[in-house]
């Protein structure tokens, strides 16, 4: 995920996130500091899409010995046209005193990232238990605060939550092996559950390891730059178990109806 793109930036990248700024994407991180111009994103009080203007609101440099020797503060506000509230972000670009690269360093936000994110995740209360919801709330929160390790930990356990409850469906199936379900990898389990799970689960169940590689292998800072796209593959797993939730909610009503019409008449 490219994070200098002004909106990945302001309404994705996790607090205390660092880049490397490099000759690849020094023109991208240009065009970032610069921009100043409109961006259509999620309001936290309206609780919906609307569109904010970017502005610099100030910047000032500071000189250091160790561990860095250069660092300039950049805030920025972005105002809802709607509401005319303001989104504040701040954010240091850096020089390490020992090899000399440059890094850009989120280190503030108002309303955080968890707020921008937490309340559309509701939208899920019909397809996640009420404590697997809190699960996913704290994930985004861990993350908007800089603590990458723990959020996957969190995504995991709904990763696995999704996987047990297709599970419990699975044992009902005529023909099924519940010995070799058990002793079956993950993968292989998704393989054995793929009639069960949505379809964007199966295709991508590689998720599972790349969060039990945040879990006991990556740092923080490696966890906080994947966990926008691990977190919204999992909104897509959820996106297609709303779709299915509502496909069976709109046949029952319809057949209810039906059945009602025939016994009238």
């Amino acid at each position: 995920m490219n994070y200098l793109d002004p909106y990945n930036f302001y309404f994705e990248l996790p607090l205390y996130s660092s880049i490397e700024l490099t000759q690849d994407n020094l023109s991208e991180f240009h065009d970032l500091v610069l921009f100043e111009s409109k961006i259509n994103a999620y309001s936290p009080s309206l609780k919906e899409q609307t569109t904010f203007e970017v502005s610099l609101a100030r910047v000032y440099d500071k000189q250091y010995k160790e561990p860095v020797h250069y660092i300039r503060t950049t805030a920025v506000k972005l105002k809802c046209l709607r509401t005319n509230e303001y989104m504040e972000c701040y954010f240091v670009t850096y020089k390490k005193t020992k090899d000399g690269n440059y890094f850009l360093h989120k280190i503030g936000q108002d309303p955080s990232i968890a707020d921008l994110h937490i309340s559309q995740i509701k939208d899920y209360a019909n397809v996640l238990p009420k404590e697997k919801l809190k699960e996913f709330t704290k994930a985004i929160g861990l993350a908007a605060n800089g603590v990458g390790i723990g959020s996957f930990v969190y995504l995991r356990r709904i990763f696995e939550h999704l996987i047990e409850e297709a599970h419990q469906k699975a044992k009902g199936i005529e023909g099924w092996n519940e010995t070799t379900y058990q002793r079956s990898r993950m993968n292989e389990k998704i393989e054995l559950l793929r009639v069960e799970l949505p379809d964007f689960l199966v295709e991508h169940k590689e998720i599972y390891g790349i969060l039990s590689k945040g879990v006991h292998e990556l740092e923080e800072q490696e966890c906080l730059l994947h966990f926008v796209p691990v977190r919204t593959g999992i909104e897509m797993i959820l996106d297609d178990k709303i779709i299915e939730f509502e496909r069976l909610a709109k046949r029952a009503k319809a057949s209810n109806a039906i059945k009602g019409i025939a016994g009238k008449i």
